[in-house]
């Protein structure tokens, strides 16, 4: 019995070839380098550059202990201020000057700073974030947009 010689059977040459073909076109698919289900898209949506960060206060919320504390030191101040109808004028005039300088005073101690962040996206557009951290970016860094806080990418 002689060996098979495959170079006179066209259909294993035929499949072989197939084969490669279809092993190629897989792996290039999954690879990316050729487009298809499974290559990833190179455009990120929320990517962007950051164009500019600008710092700024914004006023705290008071709790009115404040105010209550300003309105006792100012009645306690005025009631020191002259005497009969004139004293008792002063005591009202004291509490009501401390309540409001003590609501300022309050709203003050409560003041944050915000931060807010510039950034050209990859499609052109800006987006602008507040955000109450800068993360440490700085104009020019890459940063993605991640529910709404600028983090770098």
């Amino acid at each position: 019995m002689s060996a098979l010689n495959i170079t006179k059977m066209p259909i294993v040459i035929i499949a072989s070839v197939a084969l490669l073909i279809f092993s190629l076109v897989g792996i290039g698919t999954m690879t990316g380098l050729i487009p298809g289900v499974f290559s990833q898209s190179k455009t990120c949506n929320d990517c962007g550059v950051v164009e500019s960060i600008s710092a700024f206060q914004v006023q705290g919320q008071a709790t009115g202990l404040g105010a209550v504390t300003g309105g006792v030191v100012g009645a306690v101040v005025g009631s020191t201020i002259g005497e009969g109808k004139g004293k008792t004028l002063a005591e009202v005039a004291g509490a009501a000057g401390g309540a409001y300088a003590g609501h300022q005073i309050e709203k003050n101690a409560r003041k944050t700073i915000r931060y807010r962040i510039s950034v050209r996206m990859n499609d052109d557009t800006i987006r602008t974030v507040t955000q109450a951290d800068d993360n440490g970016l700085s104009a020019g860094d890459s940063v993605k947009i991640l529910n709404g806080t600028v983090v770098r990418s």
